[in-house]
């Protein structure tokens, strides 16, 4: 089948055949939860066109995902509820699904299927949803298709890991403008002309019926009768493609002035705010990046002829937009890098040889100050600094990106071993915040104790050669005099 989606972003799941006798091509959407400048779903819209077929969009919202709670799910339903307005005059048929007690969905993607020529799905490397989509693969009757809508990069145009932000530089100066030039279309849907899917049959609507209806009352307080963790309250953040664009849109057209030298700076209030659109795939890396591309009145042209792996000086942008894009591109994708080639980025012994070496022969060291997971989650340390952030996670769903990392580094400072760190670490940041769960914040997890970094001399107590941060230093530095007084 001839198509615009590059194949590099393209996998086959499974080696079943496409049913052209089928009712429908599915879009199993699980990860890119949007209807613009999506490759899955211009995949499916490709295939409902090549082969003739109605297209059907199936987006499913299970209770039993790890960290299921009202804050995440509102913000999931809220993308949900708009894109079932966003599809209601377009030539495809949305099926939210939403399970209303554990293991009400199941089946639901085989039956589906059993009608379907082919099945495309979102090809996300970390969480639980690469073992899902493995699993279906196996059960699926028909071609299954994983499409690559995760960043500029594609998960495969590299064969290895990059163990620092420097090598993965160096390889985007060289590659990356091979990517530049194929973009998802901002509307995979504007000219897709296939018949019509009116509804589903009875079997199927009466064991497994759609939420469309339900999509309001469920965010307007019926979440309280769904079994997941109520204890985790809303965030003061709105979730889907809207609220997503108009982050962008603020972000570009106030903050990328300041982003270079007010970022780190709590009371600058200069960072994106983008992070949870990405993670929950609201807003698209190739969006955020055109957009930006198109106030800074940027072409490719503007590329520098050589990188040669520096921070600043290749785009050809201003310095904010160019400290930003190393965040969005660099450090962002270098977690997707990891996710997508080892299983095991979410554990210790994953770290480099060296901070794996140092953190366990100084994980007896005596700690300053020991707290538990009930205490760190209570903001009940002697730390005003760390104690404020921790709020802001609770609150808000978030952390100040700088303070994220003073966060995680006094967590190790403060816990009875290196792999209680990690734990914590891990439950805290997944169960609060709205980017959690993400191969981005394994990142920066994982960084905390010594991933992407160097050993740094001298070798301390608890941390060995790992990275060292102060409360004291951190105040001394930032501007935080406003975020203290706020999270108190």
């Amino acid at each position: 089948m001839i198509t615009q989606v590059p194949h590099i972003r393209i996998r086959s799941v499974n080696e079943a055949q496409v049913n052209t006798n089928g009712a429908f091509v599915l879009y199993w959407m699980i990860a890119f939860r949007r209807i613009q400048w999506n490759f899955s779903l211009q995949r499916a819209a490709e295939w409902a066109l090549g082969l003739g077929k109605p297209l059907l969009i199936l987006e499913a919202l299970r209770c039993d995902y790890p960290w299921a709670s009202d804050r995440l799910h509102r913000f999931v339903l809220q993308g949900m509820e708009e894109n079932a307005k966003r599809l209601e005059d377009r030539p495809v048929l949305y099926f939210p699904f939403v399970e209303r007690e554990k293991g009400q969905g199941k089946g639901l993607l085989e039956a589906l299927s059993t009608l379907a020529c082919v099945v495309v799905t979102d090809d996300y490397p970390a969480f639980f949803l690469p073992r899902m989509v493995a699993t279906a693969g196996r059960k699926l009757p028909v071609k299954l298709e994983a499409v690559d809508s995760n960043g500029l990069l594609p998960l495969r145009a590299a064969d290895h890991v990059f163990y620092s932000a420097f090598l993965l530089r160096q390889f985007l100066h060289r590659e990356l403008p091979n990517h530049l030039v194929e973009f998802p279309l901002e509307d995979p849907l504007a000219h897709l002309q296939v018949p019509p899917l009116h509804r589903l049959p009875k079997e199927v609507l009466q064991k497994w019926p759609p939420s469309t209806e339900d999509l309001p009352s469920l965010l307007a307080g019926a979440l309280t009768g769904l079994p997941i963790d109520h204890s985790v309250g809303n965030a003061p953040v709105t979730g889907g493609s809207r609220a997503g664009e108009e982050t962008l849109r603020s972000f570009v057209e106030e903050k990328v002035p300041l982003y270079h030298t007010g970022r780190n700076h709590p009371d600058e209030k200069a960072t994106s705010g983008l992070s949870p659109y990405l993670h929950f795939g609201h807003v698209s890396v190739h969006q955020v990046f055109s957009e930006l591309a198109r106030a800074e009145g940027w072409s490719i042209e503007k590329l520098a002829s050589k990188g040669g792996g520096r921070r600043e000086g290749w785009w050809g942008m201003s310095p904010g937009a160019e400290a930003f894009l190393d965040e969005l591109v660099t450090w962002r994708e270098l977690g997707f890098n990891l996710c997508s080639r080892q299983d095991d980025y979410d554990r210790l012994h994953s770290l480099p040889p060296w901070a794996l070496d140092d953190l366990l022969q100084h994980a007896a060291d005596p700690r300053p100050y020991l707290y538990s997971l009930e205490e760190f989650e209570g903001a009940q340390t002697h730390d005003p600094l760390w104690n404020a952030a921790q709020i802001q996670l609770v609150r808000e769903g978030r952390i100040h990106n700088y303070l994220r990392m003073l966060w995680g580094k006094k967590i190790l400072h403060w816990s009875a071993s290196p792999q209680e760190a990690l734990e914590i670490m891990i439950e805290l940041n997944n169960k609060y915040a709205l980017d959690g769960r993400d191969p981005n914040s394994y990142t920066g997890i994982m960084w905390i104790l010594g991933r992407y970094d160097r050993p740094w001399a001298p070798s301390r107590p608890v941390f060995g050669r790992v990275r060292y941060m102060s409360s004291r230093n951190t105040l001394r530095k930032l501007k935080v005099a406003e975020y203290l007084k706020k999270y108190r």
